[in-house]
């Protein structure tokens, strides 16, 4: 019988109480770990500690079927339909994948510039609860309360998840659903100022021992899933 790696376990024990965790997507993708924790618990000192400590871009991954109910599509999608469809990545462009996550940036209406630590994190933290929201049946007017552009990318995730895409935003969504969350998550890329690369996977290891912090391998995750949902 198989088990769900000690990692992943804990990383749920932790993510379910609003800590951070780390998530490494794999040595043949992007080769980077990402600071990951739920938006719904998402604080003006945890977007500090986010762009202080990780370093990269600060995002919300979310589920499909959200992004969906939302109306939020990929932005290669608008693009490709604009007079700039030149610009979207095509095969090959993408050395790690075959095409990005990204879907639009936003700012909460209750926002005033938008970039502030307490601004990111309102628009943050209501992106999970809009997730919640949807999730749970009721409607949610997603133009009503967020404007673009903005300073919150948001991640829309692979329609069928880890057996179609296995980056950071499909691990991250994934972890939240084994965890019984909302699929919300902000992520963020940890980066070295001294190598001007990702933070290498030894290091991230390392920070994760020393900063009461939980390492996960996207592999981990990916089996822990497949167990959980009966594909493995």
């Amino acid at each position: 019988m198989r088990v769900i790696p000690d990692s992943v376990r804990k990383g749920i024990e932790y993510i379910r109480r609003g800590k951070i965790v780390l998530i490494y997507d794999a040595e043949d993708r992007e080769g980077e770990t990402d600071f990951v924790m739920p938006a719904t618990m998402m604080s003006p000192r945890d977007v500090a500690y986010f762009r202080r400590e990780a370093g990269g871009l600060i995002c919300v991954a979310i589920h499909p079927l959200a992004a969906d109910k939302f109306g939020l599509p990929f932005i290669t999608d608008i693009l490709r339909h604009s007079p700039l469809s030149g610009l979207v990545e095509d095969n090959g462009d993408l050395l790690y994948d075959k095409r990005s996550s990204f879907s639009l940036w936003v700012n909460h209406r209750d926002t005033f510039t938008g970039i502030t630590d307490r601004d990111r994190a309102l628009t943050i933290k209501k992106i999970g609860e809009a997730v919640a929201q949807v999730l749970n049946g009721t409607s949610f007017d997603f133009q009503a309360y967020f404007r673009t552009p903005g300073h919150v990318a948001i991640l829309r995730a692979a329609d069928t998840l880890l057996d179609e895409r296995q980056g950071q935003t499909e691990l991250s969504v994934a972890l939240a659903l084994l965890a019984g969350i909302p699929p919300a998550m902000a992520i963020c890329e940890m980066l070295d100022s001294e190598t001007g690369y990702a933070v290498s996977k030894s290091d991230a290891m390392k920070y994760a021992t020393g900063h009461d912090s939980v390492f996960i391998e996207g592999r981990d995750i990916v089996a822990a899933y497949g167990y959980m949902t009966g594909k493995n």
